[in-house]
């Protein structure tokens, strides 16, 4: 590296910028793998052992029942049961958003945030302007 830190005004080179760059990876490659692991256990422990299934009124279970019988009908011979019980996990997770969304009050002369503008910049030929 060069012998002056850059200051506000100086520019980094390249190669001092290449340098750093090794030495931060190599600083991590040495890192103990203990320390690493460590960490993650301590992650570990703060998660709940088994995550609890999400709370559906009886209308809205009903609703993923409903879908995830579709899906099986269409699909099911094509699916494992692993795949089956990620697809029953995901209906009930878009399930959960669905509530949120419909229990947003909105009037019929509520407007878009945004509002579509359809604009054509084509000439008769078909081409581009």
């Amino acid at each position: 590296m060069s012998d002056s830190q850059p200051g506000p005004k100086q520019k980094i080179t390249r190669r001092d910028f290449a340098v750093s760059a090794a030495l931060a990876g190599a600083a991590i490659a040495v890192v103990p793998a203990d320390l690493l692991a460590q960490q993650k256990s301590a992650s570990d422990a703060a998660k709940p052992e088994t995550p609890q299934p999400p709370k559906l009124s009886a209308a809205s279970q009903a609703e993923v029942e409903a879908r995830y019988a579709e899906v099986v009908r269409k699909y099911g011979s094509r699916l494992s049961e692993e795949q089956k019980k990620d697809v029953h996990k995901s209906l009930v997770s878009q399930q959960q958003s669905l509530e949120q969304i419909r229990a947003f009050p909105l009037e019929n002369w509520d407007e878009p945030a945004t509002v579509f503008k359809a604009v054509t910049n084509f000439t008769k030929g078909g081409k581009r302007s």
